[in-house]
């Protein structure tokens, strides 16, 4: 059973990594060279949004999964990457509850009022946030597997 609560937890961790991935180095860069305004800020939109409710269930995967294996474990002898691994996990957690809840939610609404500069400013207050919490994912990663 532990084992596929583990293989639950990684693969929620990889679905919010590689969508992030895709965003940072994918699809927005080609979307920015290729699109106007007008067809970049509802296509980058209507994508954050589906992949906006992946990342919650992935969260709820997350935090359920590695509440579930945590329990039983005595803490102070638990390795120091765990211990790093929770903190930044739920620091990247408060992040995308303040960009879901602040910035996306203003782009949403900009957009459907038709406001593309309002919506442009939005997402361009998203884009650091994604930033860091790529970042956020590798180190808490890298923790895990290198101090044991």
């Amino acid at each position: 059973m532990y084992e596929l609560i583990k293989f639950s937890h990684l693969a929620a961790g990889i679905i919010w990594m590689g969508g992030m991935a895709l965003m940072i180095w994918a699809l927005r860069p080609v979307a920015i060279a290729q699109l106007e305004p007008a067809q970049r800020l509802p296509l980058l939109g209507g994508v954050l949004s589906r992949f906006f409710k992946m990342v919650v269930a992935c969260i709820v995967v997350l935090l359920a999964s590695g509440g579930i294996m945590l329990m039983g474990v005595d803490m102070a002898l638990a390795p120091r990457g765990w211990h790093v691994m929770i903190g930044l996990g739920s620091l990247m957690c408060l992040i995308f509850g303040h960009l879901f809840f602040g910035p996306f939610r203003k782009m949403q609404a900009a957009l459907a009022a038709g406001e593309l500069p309002v919506a442009g400013a939005q997402l361009a207050k998203i884009h650091p946030l994604v930033l860091i919490n790529f970042s956020l994912g590798w180190v808490a990663i890298g923790a895990v597997v290198i101090w044991r």
